[in-house]
């Protein structure tokens, strides 16, 4: 399996090394899976114009960068438009394209022309056979590596659900599926932040085992209480050990039925 795991956003070099050092630690236990540590190096979507949403970009990438070459590791960053791919594409292994941008063909191409491996999320709003759309896209600007996100769907206000039928169908697709844990559980804009029940995050995730996604993307902090982002989906970073394990532990019993 692909595992994509950090910190929701790079808020200090102490948080991303400790968050890195951790997960590159569990994750060196399971060589046969694929680890990617991510960070976001700005948070462009906030609900507020009060909330946090970086230190500085190349701060922030330098950051990333340092730890994945401190712990060996593949890195991943979002971007936000089309000018910033060529300079996160300097930093990090993977671009990803945000599930509110899925739809913006000059990101998904400016991403493509990097040659990097792209991960569309999918939009909020789209059904899961449209990202077929948005592969082409990324296939038509010359990326040869394309995956794609299952993040939960809008159900009215402030609230997500997740159709595990859309792991299906974009795996039907033709391209590796990747399900987020924790954006799945999220509240969008409850109050001056977002909110979320991270205590659904196992359990959904042990459910999309179930049906086959080729990888888990999880976000984690070593005390979420004061995380800037995210406080309420993100998990605690000493519980990423046995999450993971039970992951993998489920995902053995399908590979060897």
């Amino acid at each position: 399996m692909i595992f994509i795991a950090g910190p929701c956003l790079a808020e200090s070099r102490d948080i991303v090394m400790e968050t890195a050092e951790t997960l590159a630690g569990i994750f060196s236990e399971y060589p046969e899976h694929r680890f990617i540590f991510k960070a976001s190096y700005r948070k462009a979507n906030r609900t507020s114009a009060d909330s946090f949403s970086g230190v500085g970009d190349e701060t922030a990438l330098t950051w990333i960068k340092d730890a994945g070459e401190k712990y060996k590791v593949e890195t991943l960053t979002d971007i936000h438009s089309a000018e910033e791919a060529g300079l996160a594409a300097r930093y990090v292994s993977i671009l990803q394209i945000p599930a509110f941008l899925a739809r913006q063909t000059d990101i998904i191409a400016a991403a493509a022309k990097t040659g990097l491996t792209v991960n569309i999320k999918k939009g909020q709003f789209m059904a899961a056979e449209d990202m077929a759309k948005a592969a082409k896209k990324a296939i038509d600007f010359g990326a040869k590596d394309i995956w794609l996100t299952e993040r939960g769907t809008f159900f009215g206000y402030h609230d997500l659900v997740v159709d595990f039928r859309n792991i299906l169908i974009m795996k039907s697709l033709g391209y590796p599926v990747i399900y987020d844990a924790t954006h799945s559980v999220q509240q969008p804009s409850l109050g001056e932040c977002s909110g979320g029940k991270r205590e659904f995050a196992r359990q959904l995730a042990l459910a999309s085992v179930a049906c086959r996604v080729d990888g888990i993307f999880f976000e984690t902090h070593p005390n979420p209480a004061k995380a800037l982002c995210d406080s309420k989906t993100q998990l605690p970073l000493n519980t990423v050990k046995e999450f993971v394990s039970d992951i993998i532990a489920l995902n053995n019993h399908f590979e060897n039925r």
